[in-house]
């Protein structure tokens, strides 16, 4: 295969489904040799022989993100399995406990701001050390949410680790921009992944209210938040760094 990545290598977390799998199917289309990793072993060994069917090289590797030896694990088995490190999606998160703020217990808060923050900076702490000492520089996109840039209801602990992911992005940006890294994130609207047909299942009236808020009045698709993922790691973007890059159908354009 050939495209933006031809010859380089780029590590999807979180790449069992949804937007993970798509992103880590579109790094591949573009030529890169993916490392998949996810939680959930079953999803993740399913990704790799996607990327397979579709020509592509993939390999996986389980890993919990919010285990700092198994993050720095993953990260060392990218380079010994491809010789290198180009691009990073840190994708891996949960959705967190659906509740108003003064309802939601300390477990759920801390539970979801181990997966979705610590996990980005446990990721970015080991992708940026590679990419620093291999001096090819390199370029890792987070996955943020229009809730970290926005606030919203019965999801305190989601949204303060998504407002979180933007942080850590922005700084780091800042702090390797003269090293040839660049750090991005993506913040999705309302996409139709697994964790969302879920959320939605238990509460029959959401979908509709949600497409109602969506001046494009359809969810998005996962395939259309990696060919953002893509764009920012690829060298089409060689001068953006830090910055939250919305792909949310309008839903936060009147805010």
């Amino acid at each position: 295969m050939s495209g933006l990545f031809e010859g380089k290598a780029a590590l999807v977390t979180g790449a069992g489904g949804g937007i993970g799998r798509a992103t880590a199917l579109a790094f591949a289309r573009e030529g890169a040799r993916v490392l998949v990793s996810d939680i959930d072993g079953g999803g993740g060994d399913e990704t790799a022989r996607l990327v397979a069917d579709a020509g592509g090289t993939a390999v996986h590797f389980a890993c919990d993100v919010t285990q700092p030896a198994e993050v720095e694990a993953l990260v060392a088995a990218a380079t010994d399995a491809f010789g290198r490190l180009d691009c990073a999606h840190n994708n891996a998160g949960i959705e967190g406990v659906y509740g108003r703020t003064a309802d939601c217990d300390e477990e759920n808060f801390d539970r979801t701001c181990a997966v979705n923050l610590k996990g980005v900076y446990l990721c970015l702490k080991a992708e940026l050390s590679r990419m620093r000492d291999s001096g090819q520089g390199g370029a890792i996109v987070n996955t943020a949410s229009v809730a970290g840039v926005e606030g919203a209801k019965n999801l305190p602990a989601y949204v303060a680790s998504k407002h979180g992911v933007m942080g850590l992005t922005r700084t780091a940006a800042l702090e390797y921009a003269t090293r040839g890294i660049r750090v991005n994130a993506v913040c999705p609207g309302p996409i139709r992944t697994r964790m969302l047909e879920a959320i939605m299942e238990e509460n029959p009236r959401m979908e509709p209210a949600m497409i109602a808020a969506v001046p494009m009045r359809r969810l998005g698709a996962p395939e259309e938040i990696a060919e953002a993922v893509v764009w920012l790691c690829s060298d089409r973007a060689s001068y953006v760094t830090g910055q939250g890059l919305v792909v949310d159908g309008g839903f936060t354009a009147g805010t």
